[in-house]
């Protein structure tokens, strides 16, 4: 059995510094009680791993405003512009990875690959500074893992053991963050008895979560 945490004490297992994988597309899929309370932990030069930075004032978009992030590698941060205007201003190094190398990345980290191959980038400035390996004729740019120190992800329901199921697309990275990282932190909207969620729905088995959220008041 899981012990469920309050958001708080969440917040608490992570220091300063700490590489966190968030998932969610602009903000759909991403545990927003935890970022809350990371945010008014007052945690500082995180490093954010996500497809998006969100929105001002929504997911995590909130520790983009709060100064928490030092480092963000995402696929895009169109949707942000206080993401922008940091990077811009030399706040916030900023590493943009196409959203389906960025998720393989974390893959590669979470069932131990060296890394993988890609043609996608070849030619642009995403190659820049990275080994190219030729197969068959063709060149593959070589892109290492991601790994996490603490995944944060949402589900639709985990049980007492901590088996997540997710909803619709609000599936998005979540899984696979959850094999890359050292500490993985669920935040369900329900939890409920074993075996209420069918075997078939589990995409996140509980022996990867390490800690729960309690359910909101």
């Amino acid at each position: 059995m899981k012990h469920a945490v309050k958001p708080e004490e969440a917040a608490e297992l992570i220091p300063d510094g700490s590489v966190l994988l968030i998932g969610g597309f602009m903000g759909v899929g991403t545990p927003h009680r935890l970022i809350d309370a990371i945010v008014a932990r007052g945690t500082r030069d995180l490093t954010v791993v996500a497809n998006d930075t969100a929105l001002p004032g929504k997911g995590i978009g909130k520790l983009i405003t709060a100064d928490a992030v030092s480092r963000v590698i995402a696929s895009h941060i169109g949707l942000n512009p206080e993401t922008q205007k940091k990077m811009i201003a030399g706040e916030i190094e900023v590493e943009l990875v196409p959203q389906g190398t960025l998720v393989e990345r974390i893959r590669a980290a979470g069932v131990g690959l060296g890394g993988i191959l890609t043609a996608t980038g070849i030619g642009t400035p995403v190659e820049d500074g990275k080994d190219k390996i030729e197969i068959d004729g063709k060149a593959y740019l070589l892109e290492k893992p991601v790994h996490g120190d603490f995944a944060l992800i949402a589900a639709r329901q985990a049980d007492y053991v901590g088996n997540l199921e997710y909803s619709l697309t609000a599936h998005n990275f979540n899984p696979i963050m959850a094999l890359a990282a050292e500490t993985v932190i669920a935040e369900p909207q329900t939890i409920v008895p074993v075996g209420v969620i069918s075997p078939d729905a589990v995409k996140t088995p509980g022996v990867l979560v390490d800690h729960l959220l309690e359910r909101a008041a």
